[in-house]
């Protein structure tokens, strides 16, 4: 499963901006690790380098060197939702006449196919199938004498999930839209504002957090800062995934530390499914705490099962078919003379397709533990996402087409207990009605319309 992208962007002048955001986007680098940017702006012109590959891949010393403004923004990204064209690197910079702006975005823009027809229709001419070129399009297109005229006119157009950042070489821009789909949190650092997906970037680089960027606000960030909020007509949707998998543990999401929400959907777990067993594992790394938090209410030890290579899926070299075919083995390894012989609670985050489960199951079998208890902090999987999850189309995801006892029996596994629904809720303590919870009880905050083999989501162009 991937998420889409990390975002943040800075205005601090007399700071290193730059570096900064470099900094910032290894703190990001787990919501995406097929391309890295960053633009920067030295009030005259806007100036951006972003390429393919890890943040470390990408950015020498030079190229921060030559970056020299008083705020930037990067981004670090998977391919967008359901495409499966490699990512477009982003920020994207458009100009127009005396206008010019870089975007970086997370998330998906559901009418984002009419507005690009709607401006091919005007003659503009695109290079990308991206959100970010329809979105930077749009805004330097708008109507609008300023800044917040153009910007606040061509997000009221956008339909679906977002969290922006706009880099223009007078300021840098926040949004986030009106149902709060993605994080956006705002800090301060030495007299500057910084904005970031997760919190945690703000603690790689010393900022301070302030609150998270409202959903519908848009922030003006210069020496002072101002705000415009749209209006929001429909219900909040924050993405309960963030709190499952996405986010990093140490990062604060809707008020609550991950961490502590995981630790509680663990706990959850174990009031639920218990089962005699001698050992807790936890999948790494997102279902660590979760393992961690089964293990205490629980009263069976954790331990770590296994242990994960965390450059596997990193690099450019594809494996040959024999390394393909070992599959799991690439990623994961059990500490075998640990679990020979052992009843085993197995802890993990989710279930999408079924494909690594069972790998891992066996995995752990063939390392000798003489039973696998499966326990999944997320409910069953059963709906696609419309809103920028790269998850899996309605007929891939195996809770859509099997039972439980049917999922168990695929598995192999010896038992399988799913979190409840108002158990995950309770967990991740945040008010039902602000979470979207659509991938497993259907309730999309968008009218939907399932396909056999994809979800389109049904969107007013105008």
């Amino acid at each position: 499963m991937h998420e889409s992208c990390g975002i943040f962007g800075v205005f601090a002048p007399g700071l290193d901006t730059a570096r900064l955001v470099f900094f910032a986007l290894f703190a990001l680098q787990h919501r995406g690790q097929e391309c890295a940017g960053i633009a920067v702006s030295d009030a005259n012109d806007i100036h951006v380098r972003a390429d393919p590959g890890l943040v470390a891949q990408v950015f020498t010393e030079g190229d921060l060197a030559a970056l020299k403004g008083s705020s930037a923004v990067g981004h670090t990204c998977y391919s967008t939702c359901n495409s499966r064209r490699p990512a477009t690197p982003q920020p994207v910079v458009e100009r127009n006449g005396i206008w010019s702006a870089a975007v970086a975005h997370n998330g998906n823009i559901t009418n984002a196919s009419a507005l690009r027809a709607e401006m091919e229709s005007t003659g503009q001419q695109f290079r990308s199938d991206s959100d970010a070129e329809i979105i930077a399009k749009l805004i330097v297109t708008s109507h609008g004498a300023t800044w917040k005229d153009k910007v606040s006119h061509a997000l009221r157009r956008l339909q679906g999930a977002y969290s922006i950042v706009v880099l223009t070489p007078e300021m840098l821009i926040a949004a986030r839209d009106p149902m709060g789909v993605r994080p956006l949190s705002l800090g301060s650092l030495d007299g500057g504002l910084v904005v970031a997906s997760e919190t945690c970037a703000f603690d790689h680089i010393g900022a301070t957090y302030l609150r998270d960027v409202r959903p519908g606000e848009t922030l003006f960030l210069t020496t002072e800062m101002s705000s415009l909020q749209l209006s929001r007509n429909g219900r909040r949707a924050f993405c309960v995934f963030e709190h499952i998998y996405f986010a990093r543990p140490d990062s604060t999401i809707e008020g609550r530390l991950v961490y502590e929400a995981r630790l509680a959907m663990g706990a959850k777990l174990a009031e639920e499914h218990p089962v005699d067993a001698d050992l807790v594992v936890g999948v790494p790394d997102s279902a660590t705490a979760a393992a961690i938090g089964y293990a205490r209410a629980s009263g069976i030890p954790y331990r770590e099962g296994l242990l994960k290579n965390r450059y596997v899926g990193r690099t450019f070299i594809a494996p040959d078919q024999r390394l393909r075919d070992l599959g799991v083995q690439l990623k994961f390894n059990p500490l075998a003379s640990l679990i020979k012989g052992k009843r085993l609670v197995v802890v993990d985050d989710s279930i999408v397709r079924g494909t690594t489960t069972p790998r891992v199951v066996n995995l752990l079998k063939q390392a000798g533990a003489s039973e696998v208890h499966l326990r999944i902090c997320a409910p069953p999987l059963k709906h696609p996402c419309a809103l920028g999850v790269d998850m899996a189309s309605e007929w891939e995801l195996i809770a859509a087409r099997m039972s439980v006892p049917e999922i168990l029996e695929h598995l192999g596994a010896d038992s399988l207990g799913y979190s409840s629904l108002s158990g995950l809720v309770e967990a991740v303590g945040v008010p039902r009605d602000v979470l979207c919870l659509a991938c497993c009880d259907g309730n999309y905050p968008l009218p939907v319309q399932i396909g056999l083999s994809q979800l389109a989501v049904a969107s007013d162009p105008s």
